[in-house]
């Protein structure tokens, strides 16, 4: 079992969906940004997500995109396996492979329930 909560991994799976139903290209890729932050610590479940950006770079035709997912699937279960991901890395192209971001709060307080009463 991964170390992630269940409560995460609900809003995991409802940012995923949301991501699938949205309208505008735009609220996809926020969904599937969310939804990366949440994944990280499961290897499995963060290289869904990366495939699931990447079928959205191709649907766009936007190959840079494209090609930083590649490179993002490859090495998604590694670092979820080993604990070597970036926390709050929204897991775009556009931002390096290992650069920490600001967790939104409310998913912090999903991925760590213990230091977010």
């Amino acid at each position: 079992m991964s170390g992630i909560p269940p409560a995460a991994r609900t809003r995991y799976h409802e940012e995923m969906h949301a991501a699938k139903v949205a309208a505008e290209p735009a609220q996809r890729w926020a969904h599937l940004e969310r939804a990366h932050i949440l994944s990280q610590p499961d290897p499995w479940l963060h290289t869904a997500n990366h495939i699931a950006m990447f079928g959205l770079a191709v649907r766009q035709r936007d190959r840079r995109e494209a090609l930083g997912q590649v490179i993002r699937i490859i090495v998604a279960a590694p670092g979820s396996l080993s604990g070597r991901y970036p926390e709050g890395n929204t897991g775009r192209a556009g931002v390096a492979l290992r650069q920490t971001m600001t967790t939104p709060p409310e998913l912090a307080a999903l991925l760590h329930p213990e230091t977010h009463p």
